[in-house]
């Protein structure tokens, strides 16, 4: 099983939804790095459970604990280890799940693969897991914004209601400000309701989540089979429910032409840099527009760089449905537990903190590559 993400920047997480408790080693964060805790808890805290009415209900602190690697402050170069305690198990209610497949989950898939599952709210395949990634993340954000680099998501889309506006049109300032994590105040009271109702009916919905890069140099990436954008999909696409994801202008991009598409340099930003050992592009250029979403090539050209990530409905649903178990028997299975309605609001710092494990390690591996 594949449980550690990233090259030179590297992350490995541990724990099951209802063991003891979750985490991460994250090795290869540079020596003397400020670590600041109060920042790490704090994106923790976007993430957790019980936060608001429109996410799942379980009550847990998700206080981390750090065991190694930072002195004084300071990471020192050393795997560092991040732990979150699990306060508020409640296993019986997944005692019916023993035997029995829910439908559009990993029971079957993971029961076909190891012949053995843990099935208290789903073990390993839980979205409990993503807290580790979050604290993983909070570490990577605060190397990248050494480098004057900031990440910002939000909440785009819910069912069928959709923020028009792009996001260079809005004040991402106000993302924060409501339970859903939308931008738009009007169209999050929208959403909010949509999601109370549908949680009323025992049911559950999707949305998407768009992510936003701030500051990124131009570099970043490699040309062949780890282009950027193609981690970032990796990275998103590992995220519990995400089903799709685009950068730039994505699958708009084919209703236009290639005169339409093309991102046109910026005359005054061209130039020579040169100096005793190179003579090289004016590494600040930017483009007139952005269809190419700050990656060309597969690295980063030092404009915004924005994408989208759907997640389905999620596929608890507090209604009878009819399903499989282990012997192939038709039985009926009952909506149990404490589950989110809706996962994007929780999803927000989640999509922050893969993209910025991308990042990071993008930006180590640049570094690696060049004398200067």
């Amino acid at each position: 099983m594949s449980n550690t993400f990233g090259h030179l920047f590297r992350v490995t997480t541990f724990g099951e939804s209802h063991g003891a408790a979750i985490g991460c080693v994250v090795d290869g964060c540079p020596a003397g790095l400020e670590f600041d805790l109060d920042f790490i808890q704090s994106e923790l805290d976007r993430r957790r459970p019980g936060q608001s009415s429109i996410v799942t209900q379980r009550k847990e602190s998700d206080i981390v604990q750090v065991l190694s690697g930072v002195f004084e402050g300071r990471t020192t170069g050393t795997p560092i280890a991040l732990v979150i305690p699990n306060e508020d198990q409640r296993s019986r209610d997944y005692d019916h799940l023993a035997t029995a497949f829910r439908p559009s989950h990993a029971d079957y898939t993971w029961q076909a693969k190891f012949g053995h599952r843990d099935y208290r709210g789903g073990g390993r395949s839980s979205a409990r897991e993503t807290a580790a990634r979050v604290a993983a993340g909070a570490l990577a954000k605060l190397l990248l914004r050494s480098q004057g680099v900031e990440i910002q998501a939000f909440v785009s889309q819910v069912g069928p209601l959709e923020l028009k506006k792009d996001y260079t049109e809005l004040d991402l300032t106000l993302t924060e400000t409501n339970d859903i994590r939308c931008p738009d105040p009007l169209l999050a009271g929208k959403m909010i309701a949509l999601i109370k109702k549908i949680r009323k009916e025992g049911d559950t919905i999707g949305g998407v989540v768009t992510g936003v890069v701030r500051g990124c140099p131009p570099g970043l990436g490699e040309p062949v089979f780890d282009k950027l954008h193609a981690d970032l999909g990796k990275a998103m696409l590992s995220i519990n429910a995400a089903k799709g994801f685009e950068y730039g202008s994505g699958f708009a991009g084919v209703k236009m032409k290639g005169s339409e598409h093309n991102d046109l340099f910026n005359v005054e930003g061209l130039g020579l840099r040169v100096d005793e050992t190179r003579s090289t592009l004016n590494p600040k250029l930017s483009t007139i527009s952005n269809y190419s979403g700050g990656i060309q090539g597969g690295i980063s050209n030092g404009m915004d760089i924005y994408f989208r990530v759907a997640f389905k409905p999620v596929a608890t649903i507090m209604r009878d449905q009819e399903t499989l178990n282990v012997e192939g028997e038709t039985v009926t299975l009952k909506g149990k537990g404490r589950h989110d309605p809706c996962v994007v609001p929780r999803a927000v710092p989640i999509v922050e903190a893969m993209a910025a494990l991308v990042l990071a390690d993008h930006f180590l591996r640049m570094k690696s590559n060049q004398l200067v």
